[in-house]
C-alpha cells in the first residue's frame, strides 16, 4: 500500500516530495550560476524512506555532477554535460565555456498531485553555448508507489526530444570523442562518496565490491541488461541502500540502442547512456523518445529481490 507524499512547490525554484516526515528528493529547475557546469534541471536530494541519502551534489573531482539529471556530453560539437567532458581526447584539461551548452526550463505544462503520486510535464529548450535553440523537449517525471512495506519508492522519468535546427544533430559521448570508455550521455545519477566502490548488480551478475561488476556491466547494452542496481553501506551508521536503475520495454525501438555507464570505484556512477560506442543523427524535425524507472530503497537488495520488485511493479 502506497504512502501518502506532501508536495511543496516553490515557483521559479524546485519542487520538493516528502513522505512520512522525509523530504525524498528536490527537483531543482533554476539554473546554478556556473555556465560550465552546463545549467540544467537536477533531482538532489534523493533519499530512501528511511532519510538515507543516495545522491551526490558537485563533487571536488566533477563539480557538474548533480544527483539525478539528463545531460549530453557530446552533441554537434557542444557539451550539455558540464566542464570539459566532451573535448575529447588530446585536448586537456581546459576551463572553457565557449562549448558548454545548457537546458532551459520555459514551463510545466501539466502538473497533477494526488494523495499518493506526483505527475509533471516540463518544457525545456536546449541551447548551445551562443544561445541558439537546438533542440525542445517534453519530460514528464512521475513519483509513486511510496511503500514503507517494500522499504521503497520509485521515480518515472521520459523524454521526447525534437530537433528545432535546420541540420541534423549528431548525439555522442565522451567515448564516441575519444575518451574510452566513457560513454557519459543520457540520464545520468552521481552517488555520495559513502557509495564509493559499492556492489554493482544486474541480470546474471549477482554483485561485487568496486570494480569487478562494475566492469562486468560497462559497455552493457540494455537488451542483455533491462536493470542494474548499486547498493552500499552509509557512513555513521550501520544501514545500507539500494538504487535501481531500469529501462521501460519501448526503449529497445528508440531511435539508438542503449548501453551501460557504470562506475564503483574511485566514485559511484551510472548513465543510461544512449550513444556509447557510436553517434547518431537526429534530421531536423525529428524527434525519439526514452523512458527510465529509479527505484530507491532502504537495504541491500540481491538480485532475486530486484527481480522481484520490477517483476510486481509493472510499467
Amino acid at each position: 500500500m502506497s504512502q501518502p507524499i506532501t508536495v511543496t512547490h516553490t515557483l521559479g525554484e524546485q519542487i520538493l516530495v516528502t513522505s512520512g516526515g522525509v523530504e525524498l528528493l528536490a527537483y531543482v529547475y533554476a539554473p546554478d550560476p556556473d555556465p560550465f557546469e552546463a545549467r540544467k534541471p537536477y533531482v538532489h536530494p534523493l533519499r530512501t524512506l528511511a532519510g538515507g541519502l543516495v545522491s551526490g551534489y558537485r563533487p571536488n573531482d566533477h563539480r557538474w555532477h548533480k544527483g539525478l539529471q539528463l545531460a549530453a556530453g557530446h552533441l554537434s560539437g557542444q557539451n550539455f554535460w558540464g566542464g570539459d567532458s566532451g573535448a575529447g581526447r588530446g585536448q586537456g584539461d581546459r576551463r572553457s565555456g565557449d562549448r558548454v551548452g545548457s537546458m532551459r526550463h520555459d514551463c510545466f505544462s501539466d502538473f497533477e498531485v494526488t494523495e499518493d503520486r506526483l505527475r509533471f510535464v516540463e518544457r525545456l529548450t536546449w541551447m548551445e553555448s551562443g544561445g541558439q535553440e537546438w533542440a525542445a523537449e517534453r519530460r514528464t517525471v512521475e513519483v509513486h508507489s511510496v511503500e514503507p512495506a517494500e522499504g521503497a519508492w520509485a521515480l518515472d522519468w521520459s523524454l521526447h526530444l525534437i530537433n528545432v535546427r535546420d541540420q541534423p544533430l549528431s548525439f555522442g559521448s565522451t567515448a564516441t570523442a575519444g575518451d574510452e570508455p566513457a560513454g557519459c550521455t543520457g540520464l545520468h545519477w552521481r552517488g555520495p562518496r559513502d557509495f564509493a566502490k559499492g556492489d554493482v548488480l544486474g541480470p546474471g551478475i549477482p554483485g561485487d565490491k568496486g570494480r569487478t561488476a562494475a566492469a562486468q556491466l560497462m559497455g552493457t547494452p540494455a537488451s542483455e541488461a533491462a536493470w542494474i542496481a548499486f547498493t552500499a553501506e552509509h557512513d555513521s551508521n550501520d544501514t545500507h541502500s539500494t538504487v535501481l536503475f531500469a529501462h521501460a520495454p519501448e526503449n529497445a525501438d528508440s531511435i539508438h540502442a542503449s548501453h551501460w555507464f557504470v562506475r564503483s570505484d574511485p566514485f559511484p556512477s551510472v548513465a543510461l547512456s544512449w550513444a556509447f560506442f557510436e553517434e547518431f543523427e537526429l534530421p531536423p524535425g525529428e524527434s525519439f523518445g526514452y523512458r527510465y524507472r529509479v527505484v530507491v530503497a532502504d537495504g541491500a537488495w540481491d538480485r532475486d529481490h530486484a527481480e522481484d520488485y520490477l517483476a510486481t511493479h509493472r510499467w
